[in-house]
């Protein structure tokens, strides 16, 4: 995914808002977990503490996306305005103002540039956010690792 969302923006031109950017951490942070899972090769217990960790970087990442596939599903006028870019936003204010000025959406976020079957891009990261989640919570599950 991300590597997709890499080429949508430097081959197709199409600039991440500051909701796709946060997405591409979450997705960045699923990555991070499952790599280290698989090259840990846990027990039950570690594999219990994988599965609650990726459930946690997916659960961020779907309501991250989430919000954005609303933010876009908002009606023309009632989206708000455009707002500073994240580096500004960065720079100026603390990270949890950021975070919180960022998860309202603004116009940026709401503009669709790319579909695929139908889907946005933000909606294809909630879809596979929630399949990613849900493997990662099967391959940790008690029946599947070593006791």
């Amino acid at each position: 995914m991300l590597g997709f969302a890499i080429f949508a923006e430097k081959i197709l031109g199409l600039a991440p808002c500051p909701l796709c950017m946060f997405q591409r951490v979450g997705v960045l942070a699923i990555g991070i977990v499952f790599a280290l899972a698989a090259l840990h090769a846990p027990g039950r217990a570690g594999a219990r503490v994988y599965a609650v960790l990726i459930v946690l970087a997916a659960a961020t990442t779907i309501g991250v996306a989430a919000r954005h596939v609303y933010v876009q599903a908002l009606p023309p006028g009632t989206v708000p305005a455009c707002g500073a870019s994240l580096d500004f936003l960065l720079e100026a204010f603390p990270l949890a103002d950021v975070v919180r000025k960022v998860m309202t959406g603004g116009g940026e976020c709401a503009r669709i540039d790319w579909r695929f079957l139908g889907l946005s891009m933000p909606a294809w990261v909630l879809v596979a956010a929630t399949f990613l989640g849900a493997f990662g919570v099967y391959v940790n599950s008690d029946r599947r690792t070593p006791k």
